[in-house]
């Protein structure tokens, strides 16, 4: 399309979050073009952790993350860690990161999850159907665990706050441990089974799926890095890398963990911060693990995918400019052979992606500053693809100025 035809709605991200809001934009009859430098779900969003994580609705500052901050740091292959040179320019974030965590920041922000989390799992159930996708889904549970007594209780906080919102999990230890998980280390001596936890066949898979539903519905893909974005009261204009310019009556920003630099344009300051994130996929014959494994006091995951058995988390706070550091995903694999003895470690596939991380653990959701043709939706942090299908649906509304079912205001871009 030429520049002076001018688009109806472009979207700036093929990722999960900018996927889905195409798809709800062309059900609704508008006409979408997806710009990404890549292609659709290439980045980030094609190597998480699987996870419909519906009652992960805890912020990061509550997840005993300022408590353990000094121990993990400690270890540089550990849970989280910082570059030393990266530090001075992450602590204005990590200061309003420990902010999050004060009492009332805290109750505000976890009643704004749990609405957000109901949102995403009836967008995404419906989404599912409408596409096709249905046979995506996995409904196994997820199973968290434990090394010692006081780990164990060290979390018995965040699950009541989960009981109050109606969130169900059980407590298990011994021989119904084992039937969840057979083979598992025994320094695990207890766990919490959550038989609501879900994940996907393969998030990469389920995001070209839903992509070509949209593609069906009249949404275009354009393959082309966005360096700059201006706008007004009526449009706003995207520069592409080679110079040409394309004009569009609305524009949705969801660009990750790149976000932020394209919002500062617009005159929003948005306190994004990149977690580089860790996996390594290994074939499916790995190992027989049963559901998602949570090892919550080491930061990572291990998630039985349709493509392979993904081992996976732990957070690095070191900016997107940096390259990778592979020690990380290698250090994640080594634990995993100790957590599962007899896990085949050989043959696997290593990946780093870009979290885009606020302080408050709340996406942004809302029209721009200064333009409302600009729609911000970014900053997910480890919940892109759990949160996309609510996110779409909260960005079709704003779009077609239609009332949003839940209040936006504590995702207001302007919060900052």
């Amino acid at each position: 399309m030429n520049s002076d035809a001018g688009l109806d709605i472009a979207i700036v991200g093929g990722g999960i979050i900018g996927i889905c809001a195409a798809a709800f934009l062309a059900e609704a009859g508008r006409s979408v073009t997806v710009f990404d430098r890549t292609g659709i779900c290439e980045e980030t969003s094609s190597g998480n952790a699987a996870a419909f994580a519906f009652s992960d609705v805890l912020p990061l500052a509550h997840k005993g993350m300022i408590r353990q901050l000094p121990k993990w740091l400690a270890d540089p292959l550990g849970p989280l860690s910082i570059p030393p040179a990266y530090l001075p320019k992450l602590l204005p974030w990590l200061f309003r990161f420990w902010r999050a965590g004060a009492p009332g920041n805290y109750e505000a922000s976890l009643a704004a999850q749990v609405t957000m989390m109901k949102l995403a799992e009836a967008e995404w159930a419906g989404l599912m159907a409408r596409s096709g996708t249905a046979g995506m889904l996995r409904e196994d549970g997820s199973l968290e665990l434990y090394e010692s007594e006081s780990e164990f209780k060290a979390s018995l906080s965040g699950w009541s706050a989960r009981q109050r919102f109606g969130i169900g999990f059980r407590h298990v230890e011994g021989g119904d441990l084992a039937d969840l998980q057979p083979g598992l280390s025994p320094r695990f001596i207890k766990g919490t089974f959550v038989p609501g936890w879900k994940t996907v066949a393969d998030p990469k898979l389920l995001g070209k799926a839903i992509w070509a539903y949209a593609e069906s519905r009249g949404a275009r893909f354009e393959k082309a890095r966005i360096d700059n974005v201006g706008a007004g009261q009526y449009g706003a204009t995207l520069t592409l890398a080679d110079g040409s310019t394309r004009q569009a009556r609305h524009l949705v920003i969801a660009a990750g963990a790149w976000s932020h630099l394209l919002a500062a344009n617009l005159g929003d300051r948005i306190p994004l911060e990149a977690e580089r994130g860790y996996n390594t996929t290994l074939p499916k014959t790995a190992f027989d693990v049963k559901r998602q494994l949570i090892f919550s006091g080491h930061g990572f995951v291990i998630t039985p995918l349709e493509t392979g058995l993904r081992v996976g988390g732990a957070v690095e706070l070191g900016g997107i400019e940096r390259p990778p550091n592979y020690s990380r995903s290698k250090a994640l694999l080594q634990k995993a052979r100790t957590f599962l003895p007899g896990l085949d470690p050989s043959g696997g596939r290593e990946w780093m992606g870009f979290r885009p991380s606020l302080p408050d653990s709340l996406p942004v959701i809302g029209r721009a500053r200064k333009s409302p043709s600009v729609i911000h939706a970014f900053g997910h942090g480890h919940l892109g693809l759990t949160q996309s299908a609510a996110t779409g649906r909260l960005i079709r509304d704003l779009v077609l100025a239609q009332t949003s079912p839940i209040d936006l205001a504590p995702f207001s871009p302007q919060r900052f």
